[in-house]
C-alpha cells in the first residue's frame, strides 16, 4: 500500500519494500526492518523512521485513544465514539468492525489493528475529515509486532485480561504480561480496577470499578429491562440508563463513560445523559428474534461465554458453539464446561476450522464435559441451528456463540458466506 503525501520531497510512502522506487520513501518499522536491503535494492526515494513521519500524517492534531483487553474491546470503543458523536464533537473509530468516521463506514472489517502505516493513513484521514478524536482496538498481537508505535496516545483502556490467543502467546502469564506492557508509560491511562491481573504504571492513572474503591465507582446498577446504574466520580454522583444487557456490559459502559469525562471538557452529567443513545454493537448480545428468543453473540472464549450466558442465566439455555480452528487449543475444554454448567441443552458445531479437523475440535471440547446426556453434535453449522430452534420451548431461549455480526465460515484458507443471524431469519422465515 502506497501513501501519497502532498508537499514533499517524495510522492509516495510505503512500508513495503516492494512498492519502492524513486518516488516512493520507505517508511522503517520494527516490523519490516529485515527488507531494509530491499527497499534500497528497489532505489527507495529514502528511508524513514515511522517516529519521524507521525507529524506527516497529522497525529499530532488528534487525540488518540486505544483500547486493549481480552473482551470489550470493540463494545467500549463503540460507546466511546458514539458518546464523543452525540456530545457535538467529531470523531473516527478503528477496529473489529472497520474504520469509521463522523458517524458514516469509511473502510470494511479488517485486522483489529491493522499495520501502523495503515493506521497512519486512516489518521491522515480523520484529520481531513476535521475529527477531533481517533480511538481504536489494540490488539496483544498489535503489541507484540509494535503495530502501535509511533502513536501517542491521550488515553490507553484496560478492559480485562481472560485466556484468548495462547496459540499466539504459548502461556496466560506471557498474554498477561504483553497486555500489561502496553501500560507501563507515564501517559493517561483507564484501567479495570476489578481486573486482578493488572499491572500498571501508577503515574497519571485512572479506574473504573464495581467491586472495589475507584476514580469512577459504579455506586449501584439495575439489570432490569436493560440496564441501568450510578456512577460515582468524587463529588459527582450521576445516573444513567442503557439499552444493553448482561453484567458485563456495565464495566464496558463504565470505561466509555469515564474515558469520555476524562478527554473531553463536558460534565459527567452531559455524558450520562447520551449513554441511552447507544444501541450497542451489531453481534454482540444481539436478539435476532424475540419469539422464538434467539441471541446471537461474539464470544468465543471460556470468560465471554460465562459473561454472556450469565447475563441470561435467569432462562434455561440451549446453546450452539464452536471453536476455531489453529488457534489456542486450551481454551475448548474450558469453553465446553462454561457451556455444561450454564446450558440446558448444548449443540456443538464448527466454527471457523480452518486447517483443522472440525472433529478433533469438536473432542477438545468435549474433553471438559463431564455429562454428555444434553449434548448433541452437529459439524454443519446450518443444521446444528435448526436442531437448537426445532428443540426450543416456551421461555427458552436459543443463544449462538462465536461469531457474532461475521457473514462468513473460514475452512482452510477460504471464507464462504455464513452469518448465524441470516441463517436464523431465513430459518424462521423472517423477513427485515
Amino acid at each position: 500500500m502506497r501513501i501519497e503525501l502532498p508537499n514533499q520531497d517524495f510522492r509516495y510512502v510505503s512500508e513495503n519494500s516492494g512498492e519502492c522506487d524513486k518516488e516512493t520513501a520507505f517508511v522503517l518499522t520494527t516490523q519490516n526492518e529485515k527488507y531494509l536491503q530491499n527497499a534500497m535494492d528497489n532505489n527507495a526515494h529514502s528511508i524513514i523512521k515511522i517516529t519521524d513521519i507521525a507529524k506527516l500524517f497529522g497525529i499530532d492534531k488528534i487525540k488518540i485513544i486505544g483500547i486493549t483487553g481480552t473482551n470489550g474491546k470493540t463494545t467500549t470503543a463503540s460507546a466511546i465514539y458514539s458518546f464523543l458523536l452525540d456530545l457535538g464533537y467529531k470523531a473516527a473509530m478503528q477496529g473489529t468492525r472497520g474504520f469509521f468516521m463522523n458517524d458514516h463506514i469509511a473502510e470494511g472489517k479488517t485486522l483489529t489493528t491493522p499495520s501502523v502505516l495503515n493506521t497512519f493513513k486512516h489518521i491522515y484521514q480523520a484529520v481531513a475529515d476535521g475529527c477531533e478524536y481517533f480511538i481504536m482496538e489494540v490488539s496483544s498481537h498489535a503489541i507484540v509486532q509494535k503495530r502501535v508505535e509511533g502513536l501517542n496516545f491521550e488515553l490507553k483502556i484496560l478492559t480485562n485480561i481472560t485466556q484468548d490467543h495462547l496459540d499466539f502467546h504459548k502461556t496466560i502469564e506471557e498474554y498477561t504480561a504483553v497486555k500489561n506492557s502496553f501500560f507501563q508509560d507515564e501517559g493517561k491511562k483507564l484501567i479495570n480496577k476489578d481486573e486482578p491481573r493488572a499491572a500498571f504504571n501508577i503515574k497519571n492513572t485512572f479506574t473504573y470499578g464495581i467491586e472495589h474503591p475507584a476514580t469512577y465507582k459504579l455506586m449501584a446498577y439495575s439489570l432490569n429491562d436493560a440496564s441501568s446504574g450510578i456512577i460515582q466520580h468524587f463529588k459527582d454522583i450521576v445516573p444513567f440508563t442503557a439499552s444493553l444487557h448482561g453484567f458485563f456490559n456495565l464495566y464496558n459502559l463504565m470505561a466509555a463513560i469515564s474515558a469520555v469525562d476524562i478527554v473531553t471538557d463536558k460534565s459527567l452529567e452531559e455524558i450520562c445523559e447520551v449513554v441511552d443513545n447507544f444501541a450497542g454493537v451489531s453481534g454482540r448480545m444481539e436478539q435476532v428474534c424475540e419469539a422464538p428468543n434467539v441471541i446471537v453473540d461474539f464470544a468465543h472464549t471460556p470468560d465471554g461465554m460465562q459473561q454472556v450466558l450469565n447475563a441470561l442465566k435467569e432462562k434455561e439455555l440451549l446453546v450452539v458453539f464452536g471453536a476455531g480452528g489453529d488457534r489456542d487449543r486450551t481454551k475448548r475444554p474450558l469453553m465446553g464446561r462454561v457451556a455444561a454448567s450454564l446450558a440446558k441443552k448444548i449443540y456443538i458445531t464448527s466454527d471457523n476450522p480452518r486447517h483443522e479437523d472440525p472433529e478433533l475440535i469438536v473432542e477438545d471440547i468435549l474433553a471438559g464435559i463431564e455429562d454428555k446426556s444434553n449434548v448433541t453434535i452437529e459439524l454443519n453449522r446450518k443444521k446444528a441451528i435448526q436442531m437448537a430452534l426445532n428443540d426450543q420451548e416456551g421461555e427458552e431461549v436459543v443463544v449462538i456463540l462465536g461469531k457474532g455480526d461475521e457473514t462468513y465460515q473460514i475452512v482452510y484458507d477460504e471464507k464462504f458466506p455464513f452469518d448465524d443471524r441470516e441463517v436464523v431469519r431465513e430459518l424462521l422465515n423472517i423477513k427485515l
